[in-house]
Parts: structure tokens; sequence; C-alpha cells
């Protein structure tokens, strides 16, 4: 694996050691590859890590396949990949309702994941898993193209740098703006769930924003500072008002969950460039 990058214009100098080290996230072992092997090259020259790079420089990296391992799934259709955004080191995809994030045994072939692995096979690359939507949620999902950038992406997510906006639409008639802070927590009687749990759960925080009443149903949108298994789910049903087509929280009112991710946002973590995409339709 080889890859190119050349500093943007706003980066500020530092040395090669401790852009590798402290920005990009390369993992120690692959570092001392990097250096052992003379794999880093400076605008074509082989670099030493000592050295300092400023805005304009081009960065090489060769990496060996065994650096980094990868879980090989089965590929399945292409043709089920619907890109929203995509370049040499990530991309971004409208996942389908009813379609599983990643598989969770050897055998499967009918998830997201599995579809982008024979996708991405045409260009040589593989899939990587940043985060994970409901099988029952749609909307626009990230992954990494190369484990070059999957720990950076991981430390965004982890740091709120990715924002993502989500589009519901709940029971009842829910017309004002409010923040939800209720800790979330495994539901003890059904392995499947997540409940409200405020002495052994995870903080969880979801806001949201009344958009239109509809007769007995709201159009809402939310955005959470936290990312647990179900928030968006559990917290609207603790407040009475459960998304429409739910199959574990509420009776199921709808062909499908009422739930769509929206909205991505974030700065590409190499160039710099604002990525901000839009995954239509959405629940109309």
């Amino acid at each position: 694996m080889k890859f190119t990058i050349t500093l943007p214009e706003n980066h500020a100098p530092t040395t090669i050691r401790d852009l590798l080290e402290t920005e990009w996230l390369v993992p120690r072992k692959v570092r001392h590859f990097l250096r052992m092997r003379k794999n880093v090259w400076l605008n074509g020259e082989v670099a030493l890590f000592h050295q300092e790079v400023v805005p304009g420089d081009s960065l090489t990296l060769v990496l060996e396949e065994d650096d980094y391992t990868y879980q090989e799934v089965i590929h399945g259709d292409k043709t089920l990949v619907t890109p929203l955004y995509e370049d040499e080191h990530l991309l971004i995809v409208n996942k389908p309702a009813g379609m599983k994030t990643h598989p969770n045994a050897p055998d499967e072939s009918d998830t997201l994941l599995n579809h982008l692995a024979a996708y991405l096979s045409e260009q040589n690359q593989r899939p990587y898993v940043v985060h994970r939507l409901d099988k029952e949620t749609s909307g626009a999902i990230l992954f990494a193209k190369n484990p070059l950038v999957l720990p950076i992406l991981g430390r965004m997510l982890e740091q709120k740098q990715i924002g993502r906006r989500y589009q519901a639409i709940v029971h009842g008639r829910l017309d004002k703006n409010l923040t939800i802070n209720k800790k979330i927590g495994r539901d003890r009687h059904d392995r499947r769930k997540r409940v409200i749990d405020e002495r052994n759960g995870q903080q969880a925080v979801t806001h949201v924003t009344s958009h239109e009443v509809l007769g007995k149903q709201t159009e809402i949108y939310c955005v959470l500072d936290t990312g647990r298994t179900h928030q968006i789910r559990v917290h609207l049903a603790s407040i009475g008002h459960p998304l429409v087509g739910d199959p574990l929280y509420q009776k199921k009112s709808a062909a499908r969950l009422m739930l769509h991710a929206i909205e991505l946002n974030m700065t590409h973590p190499f160039t710099q460039e604002e990525i901000s995409v839009t995954a239509a339709p959405g629940l109309w």
C-alpha cells in the first residue's frame, strides 16, 4: 500500500515523527517498520523521522500488506452501494433501512460491509468500519478505505469532530425543542434492548428539534453528543414519544423504523477540505 499526501496550506510545521505518531496515529510497530525499511519519502526523496515538514510538502508512505490486519468478509453485491462522497481515503454511503452495517458471523454476506467489499475490490481497496447504524436505520454512514486513515477517523468521532444529524418521526405532539440527558444501559431481560439506567448506564445526550406536527405524529431532528446503542430510540421512548415503526421500543406501526441519518459533515483529516453530505430522500 502506497499513500502520498500533500500537507495543506494551513498545516503547522512539524517533524515527520510527530506527524506520524501524534497526528496520523500510525501504530508504533508500523512506524518502526517504516523507519527501518526507509519507506517514508519527502518530496520524492527518502526521509528521516527528524526532518521537518511544512505546508505544500508531499509525504509518501509505503506500507506492507501485513503491517495491518484485516478481517476478510464475503463479497456481496456492489450495486447495492450508494456513494455520497468518495476519495482515496474515505467513503460516505447511503445505507438502506433493513440492512446491517457489518456481519456478526463469517458466513454472512448481505450486510453493507459485504457490499462495500465487492464495490472496493475493483479499486484494490477494502472497507473499514468507523461507526455503525442500526439495521433498521437508514442514511449517511462513514467508512475508511485504508488502515492509515481509520484511527484518525475514530479519534475524530470520539472528539465530536464528525457531525451527524438525524431525521425522525415520533408518536404524539412534540412542539418544543429539548435536550434529553439520561444514562443508557443494557436491558437485563432482553439482550437486544437498551434502557434508561441512571445508576449504572453510560452518559447519553440527545438534542431534539421539533420540525413539524403531523396530526398525531411529529417530524423531528436529532443531534447527538454521544453515540450509545439505540440512543435516539431509547431517549425518545423515555419521554413518551417513541419512534414510529420501532419494532423494539414500541408496537410496530409502520413498514420501517422512521429514523434516518440525513446529514454528515466533517473536515477531511488530510486535505482539510470541508465535507458535507445529505442522504436523500430521507423519510418522505
